[in-house]
């Protein structure tokens, strides 16, 4: 394919990383990571292969939901830095060639944002309708609340007026009325701000339910179609940074992600994270059968050329299993998170990956391969590339939000303060930074890190994973799951082995409608480190796998001149 066209649309052959800036590194040693911090670990992200970091909020905030309860969309939370330490970390990364973006929480804002707390002294205030009110007492919610266990209701009264605010999470964040034109004003302009000062686009917090118009009085929500607003939105950001992306978090099947997308039209997300196969990857790691995920991608709707898929196995909130069936939810948890306390809300899990898979360096990275050898594009979560584990002392979520593990000195070279001012502690044991840290990774060839870095690179040189046609090859073994992506001239084949035993695979690399002899003299190049594998002149190969083995092939063609 021609190489040139990928930076049209940079995102779709992207890797992208994602981290808190409190806990990433704490440069100024008050125990609390920084932007200053950030910047000093640049070369660190750029070593790894990363080309877009994803910043989780860094504004303002009383910091109760992890900075996702926000009291200023235009500042940084003094705690992090100024606007000039930000300045300074985009003028860095984009020197490394690394684009930023961050999180931007359109949902809600803090109770102690001044917009509510002017909305609470009085119901004919001027930002009382930045907000979503109701008079009458509300019915029941209990079945409708985010948080099961933390929330009882979506509507809690305020003492001062006696009426009753609206909040999908929980009821200390407020959600904004979306149909008050001068909300989308508020959230437009604060886009705008930082898209001047270097964004390169937005992950859009709990996308549907900031679109909800749930309790917006009918008049003014009669007048906003609420994709029409997403899409508004999305002609805005690219007014201001043609190449800007907008991210979203969408937990919907499939069906309900087409219309977030824009549907033929394509003209709303950019991308979505891709929930559904992540679910069903685990569903198929439980099981050894990589059935539930084959089948899960086959039923991938067709995506406008300029929309694409993020991703991920594992991120910053729970690890959610809301689309798998009770009895599946229940396979995955028997083998990832057998324990209550490794469970939360009913529905997910609050831990990492290595620990999962109880550290089999072979299936942990049969994962990784299979995540970016999927079409969408590969999103880590800081500290993925060297194994970290999950804290389970923490609460919640914040099990798997630790500091970033330095090297094995003091607090995992996070920062110097004392342990007992740090934001939040670092694990110990087997996970912690004495056995886990990225100054041992890098300079152990056979880490993580290492492995990550090459398949970054391998990644990076077959844009048929962002570019191509998808399709997964028929094989007769129920733990391989095999695909093929196309573009032009170009393909490449990948195969993973769900079992911890060895198998060989055979099956075709044609396309069905392919001629008879379309692959004479042509072989499978091996693109790690395997041997190559001859194909038979329709298409045909046969391959060995071995235990969570991962093989990853371009189809060659003698005289063929792609890059070496």
């Amino acid at each position: 394919m021609n190489i040139a066209e990928t930076s049209d649309l940079w995102w779709k052959t992207a890797v992208v990383y994602c981290l808190d800036v409190e806990t990433f590194f704490d440069h100024d040693g008050d125990g609390t990571g920084d932007l200053s911090g950030l910047t000093q670990r640049v070369d660190y992200l750029a070593a790894l292969g990363v080309n877009c970091i994803w910043l989780m909020p860094f504004y303002p905030s009383p910091d109760r939901d992890d900075g996702y309860d926000v009291t200023d969309f235009f500042d940084v939370d003094r705690r992090l830095g100024t606007l000039g330490d930000f300045v300074e970390f985009i003028r860095t990364a984009k020197d490394r060639g690394i684009r930023v973006i961050a999180d931007f929480v359109v949902n809600h804002t803090s109770n102690q944002h001044p917009w509510f707390v002017e909305a609470c002294k009085s119901v004919d205030n001027p930002y009382r309708d930045y907000y979503v009110w109701r008079s009458d007492p509300p019915p029941d919610t209990s079945s409708e609340v985010v948080f099961p266990g933390e929330q009882t209701s979506i509507w809690t009264q305020d003492d001062a007026t006696g009426e009753w605010y609206l909040h999908m999470f929980m009821e200390h964040q407020p959600d904004l009325n979306v149909t008050n034109p001068k909300v989308r004003n508020e959230i437009a302009k604060a886009m705008g701000l930082w898209l001047e000062l270097g964004l390169d686009g937005f992950r859009l917090d709990a996308v549907p339910f900031f679109l909800e118009t749930r309790g917006a009085p009918k008049d003014e929500a009669a007048n906003i179609d609420p994709h029409d607003y997403l899409s508004a939105l999305r002609s805005f950001v690219n007014r201001r940074n043609g190449g800007a992306v907008l991210l979203g978090e969408v937990n919907l099947p499939y069906k309900d992600q087409l219309e977030y997308f824009g549907g033929a039209e394509g003209n709303e997300l950019n991308m979505q994270f891709d929930f559904m196969s992540m679910q069903h990857i685990y569903l198929s790691l439980a099981r050894q059968d990589a059935r539930p995920l084959a089948e899960t991608l086959k039923t991938r709707p067709r995506l406008h050329p300029d929309n694409h898929w993020a991703m991920f196995v594992r991120n910053h909130d729970e690890l959610t299993l809301d689309k798998l069936r009770d009895g599946e939810r229940e396979e995955v948890f028997a083998a990832f998170g057998p324990d209550k306390n490794m469970q939360l809300y009913g529905r997910g899990l609050r831990r990492r990956l290595p620990p999962m898979l109880d550290g089999d360096a072979d299936r942990i990275r049969m994962v990784y391969s299979l995540m970016f050898s999927l079409p969408g594009t590969p999103v880590l979560f800081y500290g993925e590339e060297i194994g970290m584990g999950e804290d389970l002392r923490q609460k919640g979520r914040a099990a798997v939000r630790t500091p970033m593990q330095w090297n094995d000195e003091k607090n995992g070279g996070f920062s110097s303060a004392k342990v007992s001012e740090l934001v939040v502690p670092l694990p110990r044991g087997e996970y912690g930074p004495e056995k886990v840290n990225a100054a041992s990774a890098k300079r152990d060839p056979e880490s993580l890190w290492n492995f990550m870095v090459t398949l970054i690179q391998r990644y990076r040189e077959s844009p048929e994973l962002g570019w191509g046609e998808f399709a997964v090859l028929e094989q007769p073994e129920p733990a391989v799951f095999a695909h093929r992506c196309s573009s032009a001239e170009a393909t490449v084949v990948l195969l993973h082995n769900f079992r911890e035993a060895p198998v060989k695979v055979a099956a075709n690399v044609g396309s069905g409608d392919s001629p008879p002899r379309a692959f004479r003299d042509a072989i499978l190049l091996d693109l790690f480190d395997g041997g190559n594998v001859p194909l038979e002149a329709d298409g045909g190969f046969t391959v060995e796998l071995g235990r969570y083995g991962h093989r990853w092939f371009r189809v060659h063609r003698p005289g063929d001149r792609l890059a070496p």
